[in-house]
This record gives C-alpha cells, sequence and structure tokens, in this order.
C-alpha cells in the first residue's frame, strides 16, 4: 500500500538504548498472552501478530534500564493494553455499540481495588483476566499514592474509549484542543509515565506529584508519545480502521491543508512538546525542590524519573520504526532478526554509514546539516524553533487590534443593578487602597478613579450575572476588579524588574487571607492587594461549607499561581508553547475560580464525581477557551505594543505558525468558534448522554441545564465587556498610558531589565522587519499601522492564505 504521506525529520535528542533482557521479557510475555487467552481463540490475535508487533522491544527500547523481571511485568501491561484497544475496536467501535462497550468497561475497575487485598471477581474475558493478574502482581511493592495515581490513569485510558467511539458514530472529528486533551487519556501516555515509574524504581514523591512541574513534564511527555504515534499510525487508524481520532486528520480539517503538510504540523507539534519538557526540567525543577525542601534522596528519585521519560520517548521512536503495527516505510521487514540490530533503510539522511541502535538521534545533526529550515509547519527545524521562541522583541508596534466577526448566538441580558454597582466598586476599590500610589513611588498607582470606570468591570458582571441581586452584583464586580487589578499590577511590579522570588513571596501570602475553617482567623492585610482579597474571603467564603471554601481557595490559588508563570516566562523572554499556553491561560483568565463560584451554587443536587467527568471538562473548557481567544484578540495592541507581553493567543499562533499577524488572527477565529462549536456539541449530545451514565435524577439534570445556561450568559457577558468598555481601542490606550515613558522597540523598554540578547553581535537573534499584509479583519479605534513582522523572512507558511475565514481577571 502506498504511503499516504512522507514521515517528517523527528527531533529525537536522547539515544535509544535495549535492553539486555529482551529475549525473556520476549519469552515470558509470549506465554503470558497465552495464558490469559489473548492469542489463538481470543478472535483478536493469532499468535503471528503479538510477534510481529514485538511489545518485548517496546518495552526493552522504553525501559532499557529495567530490572529482568521488571521488564517482564511492564511488557505484560503493554500486551494487555494494545489487546484491550484491539478487543475494544472489534468488539465495540466497529460495531458502534456504545451500550455494549460502556458495560464492558463498567467491570474493569472491580479488577483494580484500592486496597489489594480487596476480592475480585470471576474475570469474563481475557482483557478482564489480564488486568486481575497484573494488578495483583504490580500495586503491592507501590506506595498508596502511586496506587490511587495510576488506578485512576488505568481508568482514564479505558473510560474516555467511549468519547472515541461516540466521535466514530457521530462522524465527527475532533477540534485540536479537545483533541490534545482527550488524546492523553485515551492515549494512555499519563498510564506510561507512571509505569516508568515503577521500571525505573523512581516513585515521585508525594509532596510534588500534584505541582505543576510534574504535571506538565507528564502532559509533555503524554502529548510527544501520542503525537509521534499519529504520525506513524495514520495509515491504519484512518484509512483501515476509519478512525477519526488521529492528530494529522485533525490538523487537515481545521487548517484545510494537506495530508503532508498536516503531517508536518503534527511533527512540529511534536518538537514542542518536547522541548517544553526540556524548559520544565531545567527552569521549574530545581526552583520546585529549592521551595519544597525535598531531601537529596527524593530529588534523585525525580530526575530518575525525568530519565526514564526522556528514555520511554527515544525508544518509543526506535521501536515504531520496526514494529509492523505501523507505517514506517520497512516496518519489521527491517530488522529481520527482531534483535534491533537495524540499518539505514528508513534514515535518508543517513551520513557515512552511521547506523545502528539509538543513531536517531543523530537527527538533531542531520537535519541542520543537510537541508534548510522552510517557513511555516511545512517542516520547522528544532533549533529554529527553539530561538524563535525566545527571540521575541517586545513592545513591537502593531496598531490597532484586529478583530474577526464574532459569532456568538447567545442572547445578552443585563442586572437591573448595573449602573448602581459601576460606583460602588470604585468606592470599594478606594476603601481597599486599589486606587493609592505604591509607597515611596509618587504617581505610581496601578489604576486611577477614571481608568477603572473606563474598564467597566462591573458592564461584564451584570453580563455574566444578569439576575444577581444588587449585592451579589457587587461582590461579583469587586471579584474581577481585584482579580484584573492583580493582574495588571504583578507585572508591573515584579515583571519588568524580574522581581521572580517577590512575586513567589507575594503569592504566597494571599493564601493567609483565604481560611477554610473558623478556628483559622485570616492573617492582618500589609497592602492593597492582599486587603483586597481578605475583603472579598470574608463576604464570600463566609456561609459557605469546609469543603466549599477549600475548593474556593484551590481555584484562586490556580489563578494567582499561574501569574508566576507568566513572570517566569517574561524571565526567559519566551513565547510559551501553545498547549501549555491554552492551558494555562484558562487559569491566568481566572475561568475555574468563576466556574468553580458558579457550581458551588449547585449544592448537593448534581454529584461531585459529576464534574469531574471528561464531558462537563470538556465542556467548561471550551467556553473559557473561547473567552480567552476574545479577550486576546482584543488585547493584542495593548498587550504587544503597550505592555511587552509574549502571552497573547494571537503571538502564540504568530510564532507557532511563522505566518503574519492577520493570518493568525484568522487561526484563532478559527480555533475559537470551533471551541464554540465542541460547548454546543457537549451541551446537547454528550451531557444528555452522561445524565444517562450516571442516573441522574430530573432536578440534578436541571440543574446542569441551568449551568449550562450560566456558561451562555458567561460567554454573552465577556464579549459585550470587551465590545463596550474603554480599555482596548487605540484612544483608550493612548489615555491609560500617557506619561508612560515612550514605548520603545529597543530592549529597554520603560527602565526594565533587556528583554533577550542585546549589545555587540546579537541582532541576528531578533526576527527580520516586515510590513504585515491586510487582511479582512476589522481593526479597533483607527487606521493601520505597520510594524515590525515577528518573524524572518515575512509571512511564509500555512495560514497565511487560504485559511478559512465571571471571569476572575481580564488582560
Amino acid at each position: 500500500m502506498t504511503q499516504p504521506f512522507e514521515l517528517p525529520s523527528f527531533y529525537v535528542p536522547h539515544p535509544a538504548r535495549l535492553n539486555p533482557h529482551l529475549d525473556q521479557a520476549r519469552a515470558h510475555s509470549t506465554a503470558w498472552a497465552r495464558e490469559m487467552g489473548m492469542v489463538e481463540g481470543s478472535g483478536i490475535w493469532e499468535q503471528a501478530d503479538l510477534d510481529a508487533h514485538d511489545y518485548g522491544l517496546l518495552c526493552a527500547y522504553t525501559h532499557p534500564d529495567a530490572s529482568a523481571e521488571a521488564l517482564s511485568l511492564v511488557t505484560d501491561w503493554y500486551v494487555w493494553v494494545f489487546f484491550f484497544d484491539d478487543h475494544f475496536l472489534d468488539m465495540y467501535k466497529r460495531t458502534n455499540d456504545r451500550e455494549g462497550g460502556k458495560a464492558h468497561l463498567d467491570r474493569l475497575p472491580l479488577f483494580m481495588p484500592a486496597d489489594p487485598v480487596t476480592p475480585m471477581p470471576e474475570p469474563q474475558n481475557p482483557v478482564e483476566a489480564g488486568l486481575a493478574d497484573l494488578w495483583r502482581r504490580t500495586v503491592p511493592s507501590m506506595g498508596e499514592d502511586w496506587r490511587i495515581r495510576f488506578a485512576r490513569s488505568t481508568r482514564n485510558l479505558l473510560d474516555e474509549s467511549l468519547w472515541e467511539l461516540a466521535n466514530i458514530d457521530a462522524g465527527r472529528v475532533a477540534n485540536p484542543v479537545e483533541y490534545i486533551e482527550m488524546r492523553r487519556k485515551v492515549g494512555g501516555a499519563p498510564w506510561s509515565a507512571q509505569l516508568v515509574e515503577y521500571a525505573a524504581g523512581a516513585e515521585v514523591p508525594k509532596e510534588v506529584s500534584g505541582s505543576r512541574a510534574l504535571r506538565v513534564l507528564m502532559d509533555a511527555f503524554a502529548d510527544g508519545v501520542h503525537l509521534r504515534n499519529d504520525i506513524f499510525s495514520y495509515q491504519r487508524e484512518v484509512e483501515d480502521e476509519g478512525e477519526l481520532s488521529n492528530g494529522i486528520l485533525v490538523l487537515e480539517e481545521f487548517l484545510g491543508c494537506s495530508t503532508q503538510e498536516a503531517a508536518e504540523a503534527v511533527n512540529d507539534l511534536l518538537t514542542s512538546r518536547l522541548q517544553q519538557f526540556e524548559n520544565t526540567v531545567f527552569t521549574e525543577l530545581p526552583a520546585l525542590f529549592a521551595e519544597t525542601g525535598l531531601d537529596p534522596e527524593d530529588c534523585a528519585r525525580v530526575m530518575a524519573y525525568v530519565k526514564g521519560l526522556q528514555d520511554w520517548q527515544s525508544g518509543g521512536h526506535e521501536w515504531h520504526l520496526r514494529s509492523s503495527r505501523y507505517m514506517n516505510g520497512g516496518g519489521a521487514v527491517a530488522d529481520p532478526g527482531g534483535d534491533g540490530d537495524t540499518a539505514n533503510w528508513w534514515d535518508p539522511f543517513a551520513i557515512g554509514g552511521i547506523g545502528g541502535i539509538g543513531t536517531s538521534a543523530l537527527d538533531i545533526l542531520r537535519t541542520g546539516a543537510m537541508r534548510d529550515a522552510p517557513a511555516g509547519p511545512g517542516g520547522v527545524e528544532p533549533a529554529v524553533r527553539r530561538v524563535r521562541s525566545h527571540g521575541h522583541v517586545p513592545f513591537q508596534r502593531v496598531g490597532p487590534s484586529r478583530l474577526p466577526e464574532f459569532r456568538l448566538p447567545f442572547p445578552l441580558a443585563l442586572s437591573p443593578h448595573l449602573d448602581g454597582a459601576r460606583e460602588r466598586v470604585v468606592e470599594w476599590a478606594e476603601r481597599m487602597g486599589l486606587l493609592d500610589d505604591r509607597p515611596g513611588l509618587p504617581g505610581s498607582a496601578v489604576w486611577t478613579a477614571e481608568s477603572m470606570r473606563d474598564y467597566d468591570l462591573p458592564l461584564c458582571a451584570a453580563g455574566i450575572h444578569p439576575d444577581a441581586t444588587a449585592d451579589q452584583l457587587d461582590l461579583g464586580s469587586a471579584w474581577l476588579a481585584w482579580g484584573t487589578w492583580a493582574d495588571d499590577y504583578f507585572p508591573l511590579v515584579h515583571g519588568r524588574t524580574r522581581d521572580l522570588a517577590g512575586a513567589k513571596l507575594a503569592n504566597e501570602r494571599l493564601s493567609l487571607f483565604m481560611p477554610v475553617d473558623d478556628d483559622s482567623p485570616a492573617a492582618e492585610p500589609a497592602n492593597a492587594l492582599e486587603r483586597g482579597l481578605a475583603d472579598l474571603w470574608e463576604r464570600t467564603a463566609d456561609p459557605m461549607t469546609v469543603d466549599a471554601r477549600r475548593t474556593l481557595r484551590r481555584a484562586v490559588e490556580s489563578m494567582t499561581l499561574s501569574w508566576i508563570w507568566e513572570i517566569n516566562n517574561q524571565v526567559q523572554n519566551r513565547i510559551p508553547d501553545p498547549v501549555d499556553y491554552l492551558e494555562m491561560r484558562r487559569a491566568t483568565f481566572g475561568s475555574d475560580l468563576t466556574m468553580s463560584l458558579s457550581r458551588l451554587g449547585h449544592g448537593q443536587v448534581v454529584p461531585t464525581e459529576v464534574y469531574g467527568h471528561g464531558s462537563m471538562r470538556s465542556l467548561e473548557n471550551s467556553a473559557a477557551d473561547y473567552g480567552c481567544m476574545v479577550n486576546d484578540l482584543f488585547s493584542y495592541q495593548k498587550e504587544i505594543e503597550y505592555e511587552g507581553e509574549v502571552h497573547n493567543a494571537v503571538l502564540v499562533v504568530q510564532n507557532f505558525f511563522n505566518c503574519d499577524y492577520p493570518s493568525a488572527v484568522r487561526i484563532v477565529d478559527d480555533l475559537m468558534h470551533s471551541r464554540l462549536a465542541q460547548f454546543r456539541h457537549v451541551a446537547e449530545k454528550e451531557l444528555p448522554v452522561l445524565c444517562e451514565d450516571f442516573k441522574l435524577e430530573p432536578a440534578a439534570r436541571e440543574r446542569l441545564d441551568g449551568y449550562v445556561k450560566e456558561l451562555e450568559n458567561w460567554l454573552a457577558g465577556v464579549l459585550n465587556w470587551h465590545q463596550g468598555c474603554r480599555r482596548y481601542t487605540k484612544a483608550d490606550l493612548e489615555r491609560h498610558f500617557r506619561g508612560a515613558a515612550a514605548r520603545p522597540t529597543s530592549a529597554d523598554p520603560a527602565g526594565a531589565l533587556p528583554l533577550g540578547p542585546t549589545g555587540p553581535g546579537t541582532s541576528a537573534a531578533h526576527p527580520g522587519v516586515a510590513a504585515h499584509a491586510g487582511g479582512a479583519a476589522a481593526a479597533v479605534g483607527g487606521a493601520e499601522v505597520p510594524r515590525p513582522g515577528a518573524v524572518p523572512g515575512g509571512p511564509t507558511g500555512l495560514g497565511t492564505a487560504g485559511t478559512r475565514t465571571p471571569p476572575a481577571r481580564i488582560g
């Protein structure tokens, strides 16, 4: 069969190594699969299938340092998970039997009891038999925290198979953000990451297992594994199985491009995620170790885990090049002996006959030496992408923000108490000190009464909560005011001076003003930031239960901690990776906070586990992403030209796709409206199924319907506020930033420390200059202004032609 595209040149920074216990693992897993009933009679695999897939080779590559016993057990896990996938495909996906698939999946948690001594039911098929055996053999040697995390990952891997089945049944291709989120669960790489802990003897300490750094490492690892698999498995999944959950297909549909271009774009995203992994290791782990006081032994375990994940990426790549399961230009025939001793059959850039185990890591040298780096997502070199992410020149003149047509179908309603709230929130801000000059710095107030009236945050609150009483609207307006003011405050006070330590200290103190029980009174506020939060917490949390307060505090902490992430990127002058940006943007925008406030009002009518379901998270995330991207479109000039920001979806798209501003706006517009379509799809198609799955009572179903309406109000209120406030037009910006230093295009913005390299010989690190092309998008408040281009060589690549045309804080 002809391959549908040429394999791209992969970024493989670490050499693959082969475990010496390969033969033992192969023999053991073959005998185990036969014992569990997976071959010869299962109707799924014959012995030839198991031999050709060679999961022993996969595990020997991905766990090169595991002991013989550990390698055999891990190999059994991979035999089981691939058998589960093929079994589910044949039994339920091909027949679109969702009811049967759900019944099958509902039994599997019975074979993963939290307490290892809990009895299990009698297995009824090879999937159940294999899981029961593996669980008994694995969990006794691991701690409780790992057992809980691994059981959750396994359940996610199994349960979210229904999401894939639902998409096939609907003939629906996911949008890129939805796909990345759900692929992590369906694809099982978080599950693989936790098996790395077992195989490497590197169980991650509980003190840091839930931290952002470890979460990002797992997510970036997972995305790398899944995106690589999508490239190799496209032909089998899409052309043979009719699968719709494949990253190349997703980008083909979203970008309207060829299969080859989509494959290159997926590979670029794979590279970006691997570089996100590296950035997290080098910039976030050292700080995490210091802040948590982790002892040297625990630090070593974390680093052994990191090494294990790196080994997995490189080994998984080598295995994909050899397994007959995938499109690889040769498959198993390239290694007829099955011993991993390969030639250069797959490598068009082989240099001087170099080959053998692990030599794909030389791609870093080969691709840089053998061909030019093309523009756009048609194959951006890793080094080029890394330099471009750190080479942004701040304070570029970009002209008025370009706005697409906003096709939001939800009607707007406003609270009748809006006018009174507008005055009362300014009075509240004055009492809290939000409008005062900073100590010792005359004229340094973050906001004035004039600017606060211009920003008109009660307008946003009135649209988000149209049925609010006067007191409720005042409280909602104050939350919006505090969050938006604080988001302006952190970069002004800590960002420009690169005071990361001071920002962390200020953020850590905020938890002192959010006590969760009556026996822990709030601390005494020392400044306006703390005073405002303390007042809001007292007014909001007083009638809540302890559990509700704890949930609310986590949501506030998620938002405030995200501001540290932003400053960390400013220190590096780093435009974020697109996946990391979109996920963190929900926190910086305060989406989790406002949605949790709404959910807490639902009481116990809706079971807590419903809100943790993938469909509910998808509903909330898609709404949040739409609101975040609305904000980024309106605030582009403010953030890029006036504030020197690197956190804006349009800029992230420009950097990733190597395209101009108008093209980036069109891509963001497409993504924003695909997220809106996702919101409506979940509300109309997935929530009724969720209600059936959880057997919800009528009152709970009515409450969920009301929550969907609340989110629709949220979306309408956010868009209306952006269109009606005086914060983003050219005239607004000239008024609010008057008196500030002239906006520079050099690396010395208003006395700030240099952003990026400066001095003799550093000009090559900065992008070239080009006037951007015109487009159909409207401009905010004035004529278009030529700007320095953000990309060398002008607009090229995908997206430059033919592309389809209350938050607790606001950007």
